[in-house]
């Protein structure tokens, strides 16, 4: 493990000597690839560097304690460059587990209303204003693909993009059926009732890394609806894409340029193939989010969001972490959850490694 770092460390420095080089300048693509790859291996880098500067700093207070002026401040030192170095070991540790090739992604997300009729929808339309909510706090960009609303304000569907960096390594755990506890507004008899929605998120895929053969696509156009079905563009300028070979169907009618619904219903559609040949060639991440996914029915679930008890609670987490304040988490303080789901993951890896990136 030792033999990596150096090999990491060395990769670095390489890497900050062509960034240095005007010549690097000249050529984009390649400056994109390099500065991309920096910032991956960064972190790792300055980790190992400080552990290197910490294991030195405890053999200097080693030789220091052979003195006795100096004994008790070397016996401080040390204990602080052992702690120190037990930090960063553990965070090496997870520095090197393998990174998951998404994780730099922009992503696709799909919520849709299931089990509890316009109840179901109303929360659908709720998940989507806390998704947005967090969007905005993390400084990322929100751009809706297309919709399907209610009388009421509620979702039968909405896809949507999200650009920024870290967007799939943070929003991929929110696949799966969310549950919701409450009086709906819909309920004259103030009786608590439970309902589903179901939330896909997929990585977007560039057209450079899956082409799709215009051949295999059957593009129809008409016009944008609003709820109800009501017409609210004279003009066909809603485009509906089939996917011939896989039946994969596409919608979008978000905007009134024609051309600009085509170009977000391709983004979507490449996605959706994109996820779907990762998920051929990985069979266990098919299962598993087939599992998370399922029908949207209430018995499938991944969180709960219970308003009467004021908590949210995520179902894929144990003990006292899995709670959290249902008034942060749906006015988008997402954080706290996902970071308690992203530490769950890394220590699972880690058991499944055997522990190993020990310096």
């Amino acid at each position: 493990m030792l033999d990596k770092l150096k090999t990491i460390e060395k990769r670095y420095d390489a890497l900050v000597a062509q960034l240095e080089d005007p010549a690097t300048y000249g050529d984009p693509d390649l400056l994109r690839r390099l500065t991309k790859e920096q910032k991956e291996i960064e972190p790792v880098a300055e980790a190992y560097r400080a552990y290197r500067k910490a294991e030195e700093g405890l053999a200097s207070a080693q030789e220091l304690l052979a003195d006795p002026e100096f004994r008790e401040m070397a016996q401080e030192e040390m204990q602080s460059a052992r702690e120190q170095m037990e930090r960063l070991r553990e965070e090496l540790k997870i520095l090197l587990l393998p990174k998951d090739p998404n994780d730099s992604r922009n992503v696709v997300m799909e919520i849709r209303g299931g089990v509890g009729g316009e109840e179901a929808m109303l929360f659908a339309a709720d998940l989507f204003r806390m998704y947005a909510l967090y969007v905005e706090s993390r400084g990322w960009r929100l751009e809706v693909v297309g919709r399907s609303e209610t009388e009421l304000g509620g979702l039968k569907e909405i896809s949507f993009l999200v650009e920024g960096e870290g967007a799939w390594s943070r929003l991929k755990f929110e696949s799966g059926a969310h549950r919701v506890q409450r009086v709906p507004v819909t309920e004259s008899s103030g009786r608590i009732q439970t309902s589903a929605a179901t939330v896909a998120v997929l990585p977007e895929a560039e057209e450079v890394e899956f082409a799709i053969d215009p051949k295999d696509l059957q593009i129809d156009t008409f016009r944008s609806s609003g709820a109800g079905g009501q017409h609210v563009n004279k003009t066909e300028s809603a485009i509906r894409i089939t996917h011939l070979p896989t039946g994969v169907v596409v919608e979008c009618q978000d905007e009134r340029s024609q051309y600009k619904n085509k170009d977000r219903a391709m983004k979507i559609l490449r996605s959706k193939l994109y996820e779907a040949e990762q998920a051929r060639q990985d069979a266990a991440i098919a299962a598993q989010r087939r599992s998370q996914v399922g029908s949207g029915d209430r018995s499938e679930r991944i969180r709960t969001y219970n308003f009467p008890q004021g908590r949210v609670t995520d179902h894929r987490l144990t003990g006292d972490v899995k709670n959290f304040s249902i008034d942060a988490v749906v006015n988008g303080g997402l954080d706290p959850v996902i970071d308690a789901l992203v530490t769950a993951d890394q220590a699972e890896r880690l058991a499944a490694s055997g522990g190993e990136a020990t310096p």
